[in-house]
């Protein structure tokens, strides 16, 4: 599976990106069947100290996966997204 990381308004550095590419490879552990993964992270411009947001969309074969989460870090929020993308590839596999 190909995975693009995309950091809007940041230069996002290199043990994040690892992080975030190891993170959403693991999915594959679930469906082998993914094309590729974008991963968006984004700053929230609020004062919220919640301000990080991460988008990740995955591409399986006649289907799009998408999660949105919003927590204090980046990488609370690639592993929330995550969790919640893990539940919906388990979800679409027992259909």
């Amino acid at each position: 599976m190909q995975t693009k990381v995309h950091a809007i308004d940041f230069k996002a550095d290199s043990k994040l990106l690892s992080f975030v590419e190891k993170r959403v490879n693991k999915l594959e552990l679930y469906n082998d069947k993914m094309i590729l993964s974008e991963v968006f992270l984004k700053l929230d411009k609020s004062r919220d100290r919640e301000n990080k947001i991460s988008e990740i969309k995955l591409l399986v074969p006649g289907k799009e996966l998408f999660a949105r989460k919003q927590c204090k870090t980046f990488e609370e929020a690639v592993d929330v997204a995550v969790e919640a993308l893990r539940k919906q590839i388990l979800k679409d596999k027992n259909r």
